[in-house]
């Protein structure tokens, strides 16, 4: 029966390898192969994912450039909760919650908490502080149900282990040694011989020949129990052995079907990444035409203005060009007018210089006639006398 305990131990050690070999795989058989199966995502988020640096211990780095999503998945097989992130094809975040972590609110934004099998400090930046709070309750919630699941698993380890401890003290009540137990038929019988003698002395001091005797056949009947136990354990030990065989040949089948389908994810991701990109692109151009057709109303009315002013400016320039062919109109008729008027001045000035002759010679004439109506007075007079004298 010790054997027997060996033999679960054996299994449990590789089972526990297993385990560890599992999740030491940032993607493994259980998420990628069986991913839609086991694991659902129950909550997501987003956010920018920063990691402690490993040489200061202090500083933050940002393992994203821009916010990425951040979602709890849960294993129904292993009844366990993980935090699982992705950078494009790139797993920057992969942390199995367990019962001694804890969601820390660094800032009304920030939150971080410690994984200790990755060896580092997880950080999230959030849009908001509504964010992180939802975030934490549920890291506070799967904290809880991992914490219950762990007491679960422990419970049955121990129902387990349970009947192997019983068998294990009744093993050890028994006179032969797991090494006698695990020799050969030439070894083991020399020391059930020695064995049933060093307790056969005390009891052939005490009790008659006879029941020595029926004692010693009990041991012999003991004696080949176990070897038929050794023997049927002998054959489950290497059955064990073939079906760790086996099980390493399903593993490495399983991490090849892992790799092809993380390729397959990836090519998903590169997908859904290109889509999410050509969605972006294509609201970023929306954006662009709806302020190139904005744009264009401005200027198709900036256009109507300019031929407003365009016809507003032609009128002015007919206007200017009818007052500037009346301008021309009107110089030439000033020019005329200037000619005439110098005409006018010529002939003023040859009448005033006519005028200015004809004064002085009536002037003259009047001087001229002033002394014949003188001499003519005389004349008169003269007569006059004449006629009063004769």
């Amino acid at each position: 029966m010790t054997l027997a305990i060996y033999e679960i131990h054996y299994v449990c050690e590789m089972s526990r390898i297993f385990l560890e070999i599992e999740q030491t795989n940032l993607i493994t058989f259980q998420e990628l192969g069986n991913f839609e199966a086991l694991e659902q995502p129950i909550f997501s988020t987003r956010a920018h994912v920063f990691q402690i640096d490993p040489n200061t211990k202090k500083n933050w780095v940002p393992t994203s450039k821009h916010a990425v999503t951040v979602s709890y998945f849960y294993d129904s097989t292993r009844n366990v909760y993980r935090i699982i992130s992705l950078d494009g094809s790139k797993a920057i975040i992969n942390s199995t919650i367990t019962p001694n972590m804890t969601f820390t609110k660094t800032s009304q934004k920030f939150g971080q908490w410690a994984d200790s099998r990755a060896n580092t400090v997880y950080g999230l930046g959030f849009s908001s502080e509504h964010h992180l709070s939802k975030f934490a309750e549920k890291f506070q919630e799967f904290k809880e149900a991992a914490r219950l699941a762990k007491e679960k698993s422990q419970e049955k380890m121990e129902l387990t282990s349970t009947p192997s401890q019983e068998s294990a003290g009744g093993d050890l009540q028994s006179p032969l040694t797991p090494e006698s137990i695990n020799g050969t038929d030439d070894e083991r019988t020399p020391d059930v011989t020695q064995n049933s003698e060093s307790r056969a002395e005390p009891t052939q001091n005490a009790l008659p020949f006879s029941h020595s005797s029926a004692i010693s056949k009990h041991w012999e009947a003991e004696l080949a129990t176990l070897k038929g136990n050794n023997a049927k354990l002998t054959a489950a030990l290497l059955e064990s052995t073939a079906n760790v065989k086996q099980w390493k040949q399903q593993l490495a089948a399983y991490q090849e079907e892992a790799e092809r389908l993380h390729k397959r994810v990836t090519e998903l991701e590169c997908v859904s990444s290109q889509a999410n990109a050509v969605h972006t692109h294509k609201t970023e151009l929306n954006q662009t035409i709806q302020e190139l057709e904005e744009t264009l109303k401005v200027k198709e009315e900036e256009i109507e203005r300019l031929k407003q002013e365009i016809d507003n400016a032609r009128e002015l320039q007919e206007q200017r060009d009818s007052l500037t062919q009346k301008l021309q109109e009107v110089e030439i008729r000033n020019k005329d007018l200037e000619g005439q008027l110098s005409d006018l001045e010529q002939r003023l000035e040859k009448s005033q210089n006519e005028q200015e002759a004809f004064r002085n010679n009536l002037k003259t004439l009047l001087e001229i006639l002033d002394g014949k109506i003188f001499e003519l007075t005389e004349l008169r007079d003269n007569l006059a006398k004449l006629l009063e004298c004769s």
